[in-house]
C-alpha cells in the first residue's frame, strides 16, 4: 500500500474549509536589517565614548584657559597664588580698597632729600644739548628710542617762546624720559612680584621687598591683589597730557617755582598758594625740588588713591585680556582729577589726539645701566 504525499497547500486548504489557519511565529530576516542593527550599535557605541571624552576633557581645558587668560602676555604666573577670582564679579573694585597713607610717599621724600648741584639751563643750552645728542622727537616717533637725557628743571624761558610748536615740543622731550624712567622702575617691580609669586618658597630678602612695596603703595593687610593692580604703569600719553595741561606745557608758576608738573594739592603747609585762592583756603599746590620726584609722586597718586580706583581696575582688565593700555580709553576714569569733571576728560583727549601723543606709549628709553637695557 502507498502513502499519498500530501501538500502544504492541501493542508492549508483543508484547513481553511474547516476555518482554521496556520500563522508563522518568525519572519526572515534581510540582510538590510542586520546592516541597520550593526549600524546603529556602531553609532550608540561612538556617540558614548565622544560624551565620555567630553566630560573627561571639559575640566582640564576649562583649568587650562583660566591660566592662560588671566596673566598678559609681558607676564606669566603659575605660581600658588591664585588672582582667578579678581576680576570676577566686579571683585578689583572690592579688592583695591582702603589706603594707608603713612609711608606712601617716603621713597618721594628720599629723592628729595638726595644730594643734587641741580643748575637751571637756559632754554637756548637745553635746544642745544638735545641737538648735540640728536634728539628730536620726530626719530623718536620713528624709532621709539629716547636719549635718557635727564633733567631736573625746567628753563625759566618756557612762557616766552613764542612759537607754540616749538614750545610743546621741547617741553614734550624734557618730561618724556622722565616718565619713561618712572614707568621703567614700575616694570622693574612688577616683574620682581610675578618672580616672587611664581615660587613655591620666598627667601627672607623677597619677603622684605614685599613689605616695602606693601607700604609703598599703601596696601591695607598685606593683600597682594591689590599690589598688582596698583603696581602698573601709567601710559606715557596720559602723563604728557596731563603736565601739559596742569602747567600750560611748562610755562605756570608752580611748574617753574615748584617742579610741580602734576598740580598735585597738600593739606600740609608746605607748597606753593595759588593766587586766586580764597584765604580760608588751606590747599596748596605740592613743590618738588626736582622734575623726577614730581613724576613719582604723580604715579603714586594715580596708582593709589581712592578717586582713581575705576582707571585701576580698567587697567587691569586691559592686562587680564593680554591688551595694550588704551590711553583714551584710561583718561575717561579720570573725570576725579580736576573739578571740571568730564570736560577735563574732553581736554586730556584733545591734547593726545591733537599733538600724536600716543606715538610715545611704546617708546623706550635707551639704557643708562644694565638693570634697565633688559627693558628695550
Amino acid at each position: 500500500m502507498f502513502k499519498k504525499k500530501i501538500s502544504l497547500q492541501e493542508v492549508n486548504k483543508y484547513l481553511k474549509e474547516k476555518g482554521l489557519t496556520i500563522k508563522r511565529n518568525y519572519k526572515k530576516r534581510s540582510n538590510f536589517d542586520i546592516y541597520n542593527n550593526l549600524e546603529i550599535i556602531f553609532k550608540t557605541t561612538l556617540s558614548c565614548i565622544i560624551i565620555i571624552s567630553i566630560f573627561f576633557a571639559i575640566p582640564i581645558f576649562s583649568d587650562f584657559k583660566k591660566k592662560e587668560s588671566f596673566f598678559s602676555k609681558e607676564f606669566k604666573n603659575n605660581s600658588k597664588n591664585s588672582f582667578d577670582k579678581v576680576f570676577e564679579n566686579g571683585a578689583v573694585a572690592q579688592i583695591d580698597e582702603g589706603v594707608e597713607r603713612k609711608y606712601l610717599f617716603d621713597d618721594v621724600l628720599m629723592l628729595e632729600n638726595l644730594p643734587t648741584d641741580t643748575v637751571r639751563l637756559s632754554a637756548a643750552t637745553i635746544e642745544q644739548l638735545f641737538k648735540d645728542t640728536n634728539y628730536n622727537l620726530e626719530d623718536v616717533r620713528n624709532k621709539k628710542l629716547v636719549k635718557p637725557v635727564t633733567l631736573s628743571l625746567l628753563p625759566n624761558e618756557m612762557s616766552m617762546i613764542e612759537n607754540t610748536t616749538k614750545r610743546k615740543e621741547l617741553f614734550i622731550k624734557i618730561i618724556l624720559p622722565l616718565i619713561i624712567k618712572e614707568n621703567n622702575y614700575i616694570r622693574l617691580d612688577r616683574k620682581k612680584l610675578f618672580n616672587i609669586l611664581n615660587k613655591s618658597k620666598n627667601t627672607t630678602k623677597e619677603k622684605k621687598w614685599l613689605e616695602k612695596k606693601f607700604k609703598q603703595y599703601g596696601i591695607v593687610n598685606k593683600d597682594l591683589s591689590t599690589l598688582k593692580i596698583r603696581m602698573d604703569e601709567i601710559p606715557t600719553s596720559i602723563a604728557i597730557a596731563q603736565a601739559a595741561k596742569e602747567t600750560g606745557w611748562g610755562t605756570s608758576r608752580f611748574a617753574l617755582e615748584g617742579n610741580a608738573l602734576f598740580g598735585q594739592w597738600t593739606w600740609s603747609g608746605e607748597g606753593i598758594k595759588p593766587y586766586d585762592a580764597e584765604d580760608n583756603t588751606k590747599h596748596k599746590v605740592m613743590r618738588f625740588k626736582v622734575l623726577q620726584a614730581s613724576v613719582k609722586a604723580y604715579h603714586r597718586n594715580l596708582n593709589t588713591h581712592s578717586s582713581y580706583k575705576d582707571f585701576r581696575s580698567v587697567r587691569a582688565e586691559l592686562r587680564d585680556e593680554g591688551k595694550n593700555l588704551d590711553s583714551i580709553k584710561l583718561s575717561e576714569h579720570l573725570d576725579k582729577y580736576a573739578e571740571t569733571g568730564k570736560k577735563y576728560v574732553k581736554i586730556l583727549k584733545q591734547i593726545i589726539n591733537q599733538n600724536k601723543l600716543t606715538d610715545f606709549d611704546d617708546a623706550k628709553l635707551l639704557p643708562s645701566s644694565i638693570e634697565l637695557e633688559s627693558l628695550i
